[in-house]
């Protein structure tokens, strides 16, 4: 296999910068077909130490990992939307509340985790760090 045919199969991510009601940040993670998608309220940790909120949200399309543009007012999600960082996707540990991975961008790169917490009312809340290496 060669090395074009391995980055033709491999998963992607993106990390969308979305000017809406409230500046965040998309991450977006291609798993079975779609991506998973979770809500950032501040920048990703690009270094250890850094642990954020991440609120999973509605899975999108695969397009629209290269969705750069304006949503419309009075539409979902209205908004600037600019690609802040992508790259390649690859999964160590998939679980229901543990999703352990690694990221290979121009910003995020490393290993990561997305855990669910169990704290507050919020069922969609999860914590987004950068794993030690």
């Amino acid at each position: 296999m060669t090395d074009k045919d391995k980055e033709k199969d491999a998963l992607i991510f993106v990390i969308q910068k979305h000017h809406a009601k409230n500046l965040h940040y998309d991450l977006r993670l291609e798993m079975d077909g779609v991506l998973k998608s979770w809500a950032i309220p501040k920048e990703p940790p690009t270094v250890e130490g850094i642990k954020r909120l991440a609120i999973q949200v509605d899975d999108h399309d695969l397009d629209y990992a290269d969705f750069e543009g304006t949503i419309p007012e009075g539409s979902y999600g209205a908004g600037k939307v600019e690609i802040w960082d992508r790259g390649t996707f690859e999964p160590e540990s998939v679980k229901e509340k543990k999703i352990v991975f690694s990221l290979s961008g121009e910003k995020m790169k490393g290993k990561f985790v997305l855990v669910k917490t169990n704290f507050g009312k919020y069922e969609n809340d999860w914590l987004f760090f950068k794993k030690k290496e």
